[in-house]
């Protein structure tokens, strides 16, 4: 079976949960074999993951990346992310400054690679959802009412 296909997983959920300010990086993931293929194959669940920064590397926590074939497996462990010192430090940086989060937006491939990409985001309150809801339900509304009137 070939992989050369691009393959792109979204969190949909980030665009919802965060204020994105669209700095973003691309990271290189640290998978086991299984894990690969399951990637590959489009089984991955990235909504309810988190980056963390520990001791001068980054990881991906909560990811759902179920690996087939393997017993005792934990499918949302701690997974090392490929970056290089001064992104992780930029990253670290504008997060303490500017108080965001690193989010995982989304999983795609670069040839055989594997690569996932973040941007920072601030936490979005409640009302705020709320009110992007309304907003959303408001505009649909116009459209169909444009779209009956023409």
């Amino acid at each position: 079976m070939r992989y050369n296909v691009t393959m792109k997983i979204f969190n949909k959920k980030a665009r919802f949960e965060y204020e994105l300010s669209h700095e973003g990086v691309e990271a290189g993931i640290s998978l086991l074999g299984a894990e690969a293929k399951s990637v590959r194959e489009g089984r991955v669940d990235i909504s309810q993951a988190a980056v963390r920064v520990i001791g001068n590397e980054a990881y991906l926590i909560n990811a759902n990346i179920p690996a087939v074939g393997i017993q005792k497996y934990d499918a949302t462990r701690m997974r090392k992310l490929l970056m290089h010192r001064g992104e992780i430090l930029s990253l670290v940086t504008k997060m303490k400054q500017k108080r965001l989060q690193i989010v995982p937006i989304r999983v795609y491939n670069k040839g055989r690679l594997i690569k996932l990409y973040l941007e920072l985001g601030k936490a979005k309150r409640k009302f705020e959802k709320k009110e992007a809801l309304k907003r959303r339900d408001i505009n649909r509304d116009i459209d169909k009412a444009m779209k009956g009137s023409i």
